[in-house]
C-alpha cells in the first residue's frame, strides 16, 4: 500500500469512502432548516476533504523506508525528509500521465541498434534468382498439395497447372477441417484471400509476375492489423478490437502477390500458447501444447493448413513452437522486418520471421518481408543476398561445447555435428557464453516495456479477464514490472550493452554456431545482441515428437548464409520431408 502511494495505482476504497460521505451529507445539509447550521456543516465538511485530498498527496518519510527495502536502497532520516517533496510532484505528474492511457501502437522515442561501432557490412543487394521448377505436375491425390514448397507451388500457379483461387480454395477446406483440432485459427480471412487470390490470377493472365509468393496462400499471428479483420492479441480484453490499418509485413507480402487465408492463434499477448479458444496443439501430438507465443503459426504450417506463416519473437516465440512442432523458423536480425502494425511487446525486442517448412522456403518469404519504412526507426533495410548455397569447406562453423557435450551419444544434437563432419565441414567447440545473468537481463526488459506497453489494461482491471492469471503470466507480471525503477530499467540496458561488446569478439568469430534450440541461455543471449537465428527439425525422439537444432548466426543481418547452411543440412538429411500422418489425408 506504501508504494502504491507512491505510485498512485489504486486508491478507489478512499475514493468511494469520499463520495458516498459527501452523498450523505449533502443530504444531511438539506434536512436542515437552520442556515447557521447548514453553513457549520458546509465548513466541517470542506475540512474533511481537504484532508482527504491531502491523504491522497501525501508521501511521508516512513513510506519511503519501506519502499527502499523493495529497491536494495538506503537513505539518512534528513535525505528521506528532502525527497518527500519531488515525490510529491512525480505523484502528480504520474496522474497527468494516467490520464492519456496511451495505447499499444505508440512507440518510445529510444531506438534499440544491435550494431556496435566495430562491425561492419556489405550494403550491396544482389538480384537473387529462384530456381523455380518445370516439372511439376498436380498430385493424383491432392492432399498432398497440403506439403509442396513454396516453389513447387509457385511452378504449378505460374505454370497455369493449377489457379491461385483453387489452392486458396484448398487451404480454406483445411483450416476448417482441422483448424479446430490444432486450436490454431482465430479467424478465417476468406474474402481477402479469394479476393487476392483473383488478382494474382488475374495478374498473371495479363503477364504480370511479381515473385514465388504470387498467389499462395499463407497465416498471419493474430497481432498483425489487417483491415476488415479483428486483431484479438489472442486474449479476451482484444477479442473485438479491429484496427484500420495494414501491417507492413502484410502489406510486402500483399505486395510480393501472397494470398491471406487465416489470422492464427497466439498465446495471450504472445505467451505461451493458450489463448482464449484454448490451447494450440502440436500435430505430432494433440496432447501437447504446440509452445508459443507464435503458436499457431508453427502448428498450422506443419499440419498443412497453410504454406507457411509469419511469427514474431521478443524471446523464444519463434524458436520455441518451431522446435517443439517440426517447423524451419526464421528468427532474423533485429530490426530487418518493420514492426508498423504488429502489437508492441517490448519496442527494442521484437523481431518478426517467418516459420516455414524448409530453409529454402524460409528465405523466400524473408525475402520479400525484409526491409524498413518511416515509422519503425529500428529497423533497418540491409542486403539478402541468397544463393542457396556455402562452400561447407571454407565455412566457419563452431558447436556449444558446454551445452553439448554432456548430452547421450544418440542426442539428435550430436547427430547433427555428425552429420556435417561427414559432409567435410570442420565443427570446433567453443564454450559458448554462459553465466552472464542474460535471461536476468532480458526478463527485466522484457518485463518493463510490456507493462509499459500495456499499461492502461492493468490501470484499468482489464487483465482480470485475461485466461491466465498464474503467477508467471501477464497480468501478475505488468504489475509487478510496476515497481522496476526507471534507473534500474536504465542500468539494466546499460548492462545489456556492456554484455553485446563483450561477447562479440567469439560470436564474430563464425559463421554458424549450433546450439540445442530450448537452451535458455544461448536464446536469451542471442535476443539482446539482435543475432539471427534458424531453427530446423533434426530427427525423432523416441515419443514420436520432432528433435529439433538452431543454427545461430554468428554476425548480424547473416540471414543468407544461415538459411542457406540449414537447406543443406536439410538436403543431406530430408527431416524436414516427414509430417505428421493424421494431416496427410
Amino acid at each position: 500500500m506504501n508504494c502504491e502511494k507512491l505510485y498512485k495505482t489504486d486508491q478507489t476504497k478512499l475514493l468511494y469512502s469520499s463520495i458516498i460521505s459527501f452523498t450523505l451529507l449533502n443530504f444531511a445539509i438539506m434536512m436542515l432548516k437552520s442556515f447557521t447550521a447548514r453553513i457549520t456543516i458546509i465548513l466541517i465538511s470542506l475540512q474533511f476533504f481537504n484532508k482527504v485530498v491531502i491523504a491522497q498527496n501525501n508521501i511521508a518519510a516512513e513510506q519511503i523506508v519501506n519502499t527502499e527495502k523493495m529497491y536494495d536502497l538506503h537513505f539518512t532520516p534528513a535525505q528521506r525528509d528532502s525527497m518527500t517533496d519531488q515525490l510529491k510532484t512525480y505523484l502528480q505528474y504520474y496522474r497527468y500521465l494516467h490520464s492519456f492511457n496511451l495505447s499499444n501502437s505508440i512507440p518510445i522515442p529510444q531506438w534499440f541498434d544491435p550494431v556496435l561501432p566495430e562491425m561492419s557490412f556489405n550494403t550491396k543487394q544482389n538480384k537473387i534468382h529462384w530456381n523455380i521448377p518445370e516439372n511439376i505436375a498436380v498430385p493424383k491425390d491432392t492432399n498432398d498439395l497440403a506439403f509442396y514448397s513454396i516453389l513447387q507451388l509457385s511452378s504449378l500457379i505460374k505454370h497455369k497447372k493449377i489457379s491461385s483461387s483453387e489452392l486458396t480454395k484448398f487451404f480454406i477446406a483445411r483450416l476448417k477441417r482441422f483448424g479446430d483440432t490444432l486450436h490454431c485459427v482465430i479467424s478465417l480471412t476468406e474474402d481477402i484471400a479469394m479476393r487476392q487470390a483473383k488478382k494474382a490470377d488475374d495478374d498473371l493472365a495479363k503477364g504480370i509476375y511479381k515473385s514465388p509468393l504470387q498467389g499462395i496462400p499463407y497465416g498471419l499471428k493474430d497481432l498483425f492489423a489487417v483491415k476488415e479483420t479483428k486483431t484479438t492479441f489472442g486474449t479476451p480484453p482484444y477479442k473485438d478490437q479491429v484496427i484500420n490499418e495494414d501491417a507492413f509485413v502484410y502489406t510486402q507480402l500483399e505486395n510480393a502477390g501472397a494470398v491471406l487465408v487465416a489470422k492464427l492463434s497466439m498465446g495471450e499477448l504472445a505467451m505461451d500458447d493458450i489463448w482464449f479458444g484454448g490451447q494450440t496443439k502440436n500435430p505430432w501430438n494433440l496432447q501437447q501444447g504446440s509452445n508459443g507465443s507464435s503458436a499457431g503459426s508453427a502448428s498450422a504450417t506443419v499440419a498443412g493448413l497453410v504454406t507457411f506463416a509469419i511469427g514474431t519473437e521478443t524471446y523464444g516465440s519463434i524458436v520455441a513452437p518451431s522446435a517443439v512442432c517440426g517447423a524451419t523458423g526464421l528468427r532474423p536480425t533485429f530490426g530487418s522486418v518493420a514492426r508498423t502494425g504488429a502489437m508492441t511487446l517490448a519496442w527494442t525486442s521484437d523481431r518478426i520471421g517467418p516459420i516455414c517448412r524448409s530453409a529454402e522456403d524460409a528465405a523466400i518469404v524473408f525475402a520479400y518481408i525484409h526491409g524498413a519504412d518511416s515509422i519503425d526507426r529500428a529497423s533497418k533495410t540491409m542486403p539478402f543476398n541468397y544463393t542457396g548455397t556455402v562452400d561447407l569447406l571454407t565455412l566457419k562453423v563452431a558447436y556449444a561445447k558446454n551445452y553439448i557435450d554432456s548430452l547421450p551419444a544418440n542426442s539428435s544434437e550430436k547427430n547433427v555435428i555428425n552429420t556435417l563432419i561427414s559432409a567435410g565441414v570442420k565443427v570446433t567447440p567453443i564454450d559458448f557464453p554462459a553465466n552472464l545473468h542474460t535471461n536476468d537481463l532480458l526478463v527485466t526488459i522484457w518485463a518493463a516495456e510490456s507493462a509499459a506497453a500495456f499499461d492502461p489494461l492493468t490501470r484499468s482491471g482489464e487483465d482480470e479477464k485475461m485466461v491466465q492469471q498464474w503467477k508467471s503470466r501477464y497480468p501478475n507480471m505488468f504489475r509487478s514490472a510496476r515497481f522496476i525503477p526507471a534507473v534500474e530499467y536504465l542500468n539494466v540496458c546499460r548492462l545489456r550493452y556492456l554484455v553485446m561488446q563483450q561477447v562479440f569478439p567469439l560470436l564474430s568469430k563464425y559463421d554458424i554456431i549450433i546450439v540445442p534450440s530450448m537452451a535458455d541461455e544461448p536464446m536469451a543471449l542471442t535476443c539482446l545482441t539482435g543475432n539471427p537465428c534458424i531453427t530446423l527439425p533434426s530427427g525423432f525422439l523416441p515419443d514420436g515428437s520432432p528433435a529439433s537444432i538452431t543454427f545461430i548466426g554468428g554476425k548480424l543481418y547473416s540471414e543468407a548464409i544461415i538459411t542457406a547452411f540449414a537447406k543443406r543440412f536439410q538436403l543431406l538429411t530430408n527431416y524436414q520431408m516427414q509430417h505428421p500422418e493424421m494431416f496427410k489425408k
